[in-house]
């Protein structure tokens, strides 16, 4: 380890920058953020530091570094253009065992300034020891990706609790335990839910009890899964899916997704396909009840978003009724997701200004929808879970008014490297799907928008079946769009 890290406090101390450029301004700014007495010597400014002097939150001599500006300091950092006063600052600082940082010059600094996380009181800080700055940012890019800013508010709610319960348990160890219980359970979840009265009135109890109570009570978190590419998860949904300690999963939730879930967790698979429920729907609103009250931490994984033909509804209601705690994640419903993955917009001010989205099949098993709603012109349709009832989705379209010639699309298994379009009209698709090996889950687009597919479809899937999905309006494919499907069929 060549360096040892530490987090200094500067509030009302003072500290020195030499140089008056852009790169010194980054300095000063950071250390006015840690609340420091901000002293700059240089012969000019640059504009920020102008503005910071004229409003008297720094103080400013104007002229080159004298040696007698470093008395008195608790930190020096040189960011001038020369490199001479540069290396003067430093040996002169260091010599007075004075913490000094010479900017992009690691060999002449006894401290480095990490790339920072701030999510204050919570500080996070990387370092590659100066072999690498652009490294160390990225890092940070990508860590910070995984902590919420809401982390800083569950710092500060801790820090108000702590004397309390260093009173009420002096010895260490215990103190450690009773944290490790507090921050492992339902308080993180809630303060990074935005629930934080809730937080708090937990933490009252628990400081109350002490280690006399361990709290059994579970939760379930209701999470959209997305359409299928984990990498459209939302950060929340990752954060949940490691804390689980049982997963309920449907049939819509991809393998990919699956493998990002807590390792040894259980898991549940609830089924969900149309006429084939491992479980039916009101059997699992009584396991997450059973498992929650087990004291388990329950994600309930959906594809898609839980609130969009997901009965998430139904599921919190059950849970609400039970006094069950919970909370729901959104995901990237299927329709958003799909009809990007296949180039084809829901709304274009050219062909569509409205946009419905429909279920392929009602809770009875039925297609018994409002088709003269679904039928109007100058909107997109999108059909949820209508692979089998297509022909009678197209035949109904049509029946209330929309053209056959009106074009249609099925995405199949869309934003996966399985993803397949196929693209026809009211009168083609139910005919041209047939023809396929067609597997779930899929959805449908009805309207104009669909005809944009060709010319802004960008996803190029491993898999792609793209000679399916080149199709005119009367289904069949154009001579010259068939002759690039035969040649890559048979390469």
């Amino acid at each position: 380890m060549d360096y040892y890290p530490l987090f200094m406090k500067l509030t009302g101390r003072p500290c020195l920058v030499v140089g008056g450029g852009n790169v010194a301004m980054r300095k000063v700014t950071l250390l006015r953020k840690a609340g420091a007495q901000v002293t700059v010597v240089a012969p000019e400014l640059c504009p920020e530091l102008v503005a910071l002097r004229d409003a008297g939150e720094i103080e400013y001599r104007q002229r080159p570094f004298q040696d007698d500006d470093i008395d008195g300091r608790v930190l020096v950092i040189a960011a001038t253009s020369d490199e001479a006063v540069n290396r003067h600052v430093s040996e002169l600082a260091t010599a007075r065992f004075v913490p000094v940082n010479v900017v992009d010059r690691p060999e002449l600094c006894t401290f480095i300034t990490p790339s920072m996380i701030d999510r204050s009181p919570l500080q996070v800080a990387i370092s590659t020891g100066g072999a690498s700055p652009v490294l160390a940012r990225l890092m940070r890019s990508r860590i910070e990706s995984f902590i919420p800013a809401t982390y800083g508010r569950l710092a500060a709610l801790v820090e108000g609790f702590r004397d309390r319960v260093k009173a009420r348990l002096p010895d260490t160890e215990l103190r450690r335990r009773f944290w490790e219980r507090q921050l492992e359970g339902p308080v993180t979840e809630l303060v990074l839910s935005g629930r934080e009265d809730a937080a708090r009135e937990i933490l009252e109890q628990a400081v109350h009890d002490g280690l006399d109570r361990r709290d059994d009570g579970g939760e379930v978190f209701l999470v959209g899964a997305g359409p299928g590419d984990p990498d459209l998860l939302t950060f929340r949904a990752l954060r949940l899916m490691q804390l689980a300690d049982v997963v309920v999963h449907d049939n819509l939730v991809s393998p990919a997704i699956l493998e990002l879930v807590r390792r040894d967790a259980e898991m549940i698979y609830a089924g969900k396909r149309r006429n084939q429920h491992t479980l039916p729907q009101e059997d699992i609103n009584r396991l997450l009840v059973k498992l929650a009250k087990e004291g388990k931490r329950v994600l309930r994984l959906k594809g898609g978003d839980p609130f969009i033909f997901g009965r998430g509804g139904e599921e919190i209601d059950t849970l609400m009724q039970e006094g069950i705690p919970f909370q729901v994640v959104p995901g990237i419903t299927a329709a958003a997701g799909c009809a990007s993955f296949a180039g084809i917009p829901l709304t274009h001010r050219d062909y569509a200004q409205s946009l419905v989205f429909a279920t392929g099949h009602l809770k009875d098993g039925t297609i018994d929808l409002n088709w003269n709603m679904l039928a109007q012109p100058a909107q997109t349709v999108v059909f949820y879970m209508g692979l089998l009832g297509l022909p009678i989705i197209c035949r109904e379209l049509k029946a209330h008014g929309r053209p056959g010639s009106t074009p249609a699309a099925l995405v199949e298994q869309g934003t996966t490297q399985n993803q397949r379009v196929l693209v026809g009209t009211l009168d083609t698709l139910p005919e041209l799907v047939a023809q396929q090996d067609v597997q779930p889950p899929t959805l449908i687009i009805v309207g104009e928008v669909v005809a944009l597919h060709e010319r802004l479809k960008w996803f190029q899937p491993e898999s792609e079946h793209t000679a399916h999905s080149l199709f005119s309006s009367h289904g069949h494919a154009a001579p010259a769009e068939q002759a690039q499907a035969q040649a890559r069929e048979s390469a």
